[in-house]
């Protein structure tokens, strides 16, 4: 039989502006598809303002109150996330009467989570087809019946997501130490975890040290392994300003990305006609992983700037004051060969040297990056090499200078801050056990691939998602699904259904919960949450949509009814008074993490407040309290048989794993999603022409990892790299491609060959 593909692909050119116009068309769209005009347009009238909640998709930071735009203040994905999560859409028992999970494998991720809102508790029992309902009472029962029946806590898998609450997050670890482990990974294993070394190694927080308000400062953007246009649109609007202020931007991607080259601010009408933004002056097509050489061969090209004019390019007086390691750097720069990290970085050496220029210039500089910069295996030496050249710059540490990690979940970084972590620091713990009484437990717990690793072997018997679309977002998909399968229960709380809920455990429940736009009324009145934004604010977050069904729980009670049936009766934790007033939750915050003082009061001020971060006021908390510079290895030489790097990059129709549709607009890609992206030559060479299907093989260690079926799409992609995308490559990558210290898959660095296959599309 010829292979066929289930989605014919559909090539146009890509955009050549980003939003404008088109954007709100499609936030109109998407409202009108998912959900009533009058109850979508009151919502995001609320959506990332003061006194309304905070977006359930990225992490961007919000202008500051007095700022912040009452007509839109959300981008076309913001919209896109909270029409998705209103639907007027909802699955009730007839659904699952009428779908077995066979049935609903056959389906698409798109098709899974478009079925609307999941109403009530579900449960798939042993050897059962359909999944069928369930009391809550009677859930938690099973929850208590199968944790207390292991062997040991640290056979139980507790995994979070990124839009998890401040509030839902604290409790929820603090559950899962009480129980007796530290098997907390989270989506930050997965995306941001080499961000947080690295910069903790080098500066002394794992945060971004720049604010909102700091962009337009900067004199100097540099934009790494990062797309904007669909992962952080409201970036373009901070970028806009320091065009207009006459800053420069420089962007650095094996893809040329929409987002980066023009922008039409959407809520200025006079702007959808005429010319529009300029946004980046240079742009830097590196190869694949082309980013550690790129930073190296900038690094000697400065130093040897400095040595013609000494004291004229580097702040000696800040290296002197602040950093270690000068010396040292100098030395290991000094031995580096110019021509080897050009040819390594893929970029012309005359592009190199107009960006160092512009670094040389430059005193205000800012370097953004995002998974295209952590999803490698050296990724923590890529960035650490990033923070060496602010601190020669002394560009950190003062306005319009500094890190800036573009987080991507809304919460990812809140729930780190409330202790989702399998390794939190000991002064955390200590604290943590005196506000309630208990011992935490010591042991070291799993990571996300130590997750996936556990259950593969049959050491992980329960596993439990807190948000997300696990089997999807993990790397390495065949031992995900296998892993999730060996378990003895797996229990998921979510808002949709997704792929997470059919591959399942032994027995499966699903705990429906309620969305960011919803109220949340308990006994107590009406209750709100909080989160942490990129820039390290948090605020207040409160919806005011009625609930999608009455037997809808928050994620807070959630957690604490889950706690007390585990837990049981003698355990002395208020559970239930802080189920239903969240300020209790926020007195035992404030109680056990640094920062959080007055929380309850200070929360509720319009815009938030910042937590504390000493890189923003030079305050290295490093052990001598100085930010050091580093010697980073060049990347390990790849294997010279393997022909093609395979990266994996997000649609503009997508979310994560969620999927709005088959459109990705700013790439001219549509109707389909199981494409790969290809340089025209690389084309050529292997007698490929559009739409023809290819077969990719990833070999890692000796074991090979296949994916066929998709159709080329010609694409101004660096020779030798190819881009599929995700989450359908993740059964690309292999468990162990991910960085050595921080273990983040390498989802950005896969070593493929392809081959053509012969099928009806190519005849």
């Amino acid at each position: 039989m010829p292979i066929l593909p289930k989605r014919k692909v559909k090539i146009s050119p890509p955009a050549e502006t980003a939003a404008g116009l088109k954007s709100i068309q499609t936030v109109a769209y998407r409202i009108w598809e998912e959900t009533h005009i009058g109850k979508g347009v009151k919502t995001l009238f609320k959506l990332n303002q003061p006194n309304g909640f905070d977006c359930p998709s990225c992490a961007w930071p919000d202008p500051d109150a007095d700022k912040v735009s009452k007509i839109a203040e959300y981008c076309e994905n913001g919209a896109k996330a909270v029409a998705w999560e209103g639907s007027s859409k909802s699955i009730d028992n007839s659904f699952f009467e009428q779908n077995s999970i066979e049935n609903l494998l056959e389906k698409s991720d798109h098709w899974l989570e478009k079925q609307g809102r999941l109403t009530r508790p579900m449960v798939l029992k042993e050897k059962d087809t359909h999944y069928t309902p369930i009391t809550w009472k009677a859930a938690f029962d099973l929850i208590a019946a199968e944790l207390n029946a292991l062997d040991t806590p640290d056979q139980a898998i507790f995994y979070t997501s990124g839009r998890t609450s401040n509030e839902a997050a604290f409790l929820y670890q603090c559950f899962v130490r009480q129980f007796g482990t530290n098997n907390l990974p989270d989506c930050s294993n997965m995306c941001h975890e080499a961000s947080g070394k690295a910069l903790t190694d080098t500066v002394g927080i794992g945060k971004a040290s720049v604010v909102l308000n700091d962009i337009p400062k900067a004199d100097l953007l540099i934009v790494m392994g990062q797309n904007p246009g669909t992962n952080a649109p409201r970036m373009l609007t901070a970028m806009e300003e320091l065009k207009n202020k006459g800053g420069k931007i420089i962007s650095v991607n094996p893809l040329p990305e929409t987002g980066l080259l023009q922008f039409r601010h959407p809520q200025k009408p006079w702007e959808w006609i005429g010319k529009p933004t300029s946004i980046h002056d240079l742009h830097l097509q590196v190869k694949v992983n082309g980013d550690l050489p790129l930073l190296k061969a900038l690094l000697k090209m400065l130093l040897e700037a400095e040595k013609q004019n000494p004291g004229k390019v580097f702040d000696h007086a800040f290296i002197s004051e602040n950093t270690t390691g000068y010396q040292e750097l100098c030395a290991h720069i000094e031995k580096c060969k110019l021509d080897q990290l050009i040819l390594e970085s893929g970029v012309p050496e005359n592009q190199i040297k107009e960006a160092a220029n512009l670094l040389i210039e430059k005193k205000n500089i800012i370097i953004a990056w995002a998974m295209g910069i952590t999803q490698h295996r050296n990724a923590e030496n890529t960035i650490r090499e990033i923070v060496n050249i602010l601190l020669l710059k002394g560009a950190i540490g003062k306005p319009g200078a500094g890190t800036l990690p573009v987080r991507g979940h809304s919460n990812v970084q809140g729930d780190r801050t409330m202790g989702i972590w399998e390794k939190m620091p000991e002064r955390f713990m200590q604290r943590l056990g005196k506000a309630f009484d208990f011992q935490p437990p010591k042991k070291e717990g799993v990571h996300a691939v130590g997750a996936i690793q556990a259950m593969a072997n049959g050491k992980g018997k329960v596993f439990m998602g807190m948000g997300g679309n696990f089997a999807l977002a993990a790397p390495d998909t065949e031992k995900v699904f296998d892993g999730l399968k060996q378990c003895s229960l797996t229990l998921h709380v979510s808002t949709k259904l997704n792929r997470s809920h059919l591959i399942h455990g032994k027995t499966a429940l699903i705990l429906p919960c309620l969305g960011r736009t919803e109220e949340d009324i308990s006994s107590h009145g009406p209750q709100f949450v909080s989160t942490e934004d990129t820039a390290g604010r948090v605020r207040m977050s409160h919806g005011d949509l009625p609930p999608a069904s009455p037997e809808l729980k928050s994620e807070v009670a959630i957690v604490c009814d889950m706690a007390r049936a585990v837990l049981g009766k003698n355990n002395t934790t208020d559970w239930e008074g802080m189920k239903e007033n969240y300020e209790l939750i926020r007195d035992k915050i404030e109680e056990v993490i640094p920062g959080f003082d007055a929380y309850n009061e200070r929360v509720k001020k319009a815009g938030g407040f910042y937590l504390p971060n000493g890189a923003r006021e030079r305050d290295f908390n490093t052990a001598d309290k100085k930010a050091r510079l580093t010697i980073n290895p060049l990347n390990k030489a790849r294997n010279p048989e393997t022909p093609f790097i395979l990266m994996t990059v997000r649609s503009h129709d997508q979310f994560n794993t969620t999927i709005y549709g088959y459109d990705d607009r700013y790439r001219g890609i549509s109707n389909s999603r199981e494409v790969v992206m290809m340089n025209e030559k690389d084309m050529r060479q292997y007698g490929c022409k559009a739409g023809d299907l290819v077969r990719l093989t990833s070999v890692f260690e000796g074991e090979k990892r296949v994916l066929e079926g998709f159709q080329v799409v010609p694409y101004n992609i660096s020779q030798g790299c190819l881009s599929v995308y995700f989450p359908e490559g993740n059964v690309l990558v292999a468990l162990g491609n991910n960085s050595e210290e921080s273990h983040c898959p390498a989802s950005k660095y896969i070593e493929v060959f392809l081959e053509k296959l012969d099928n009806e599309s190519n005849r």
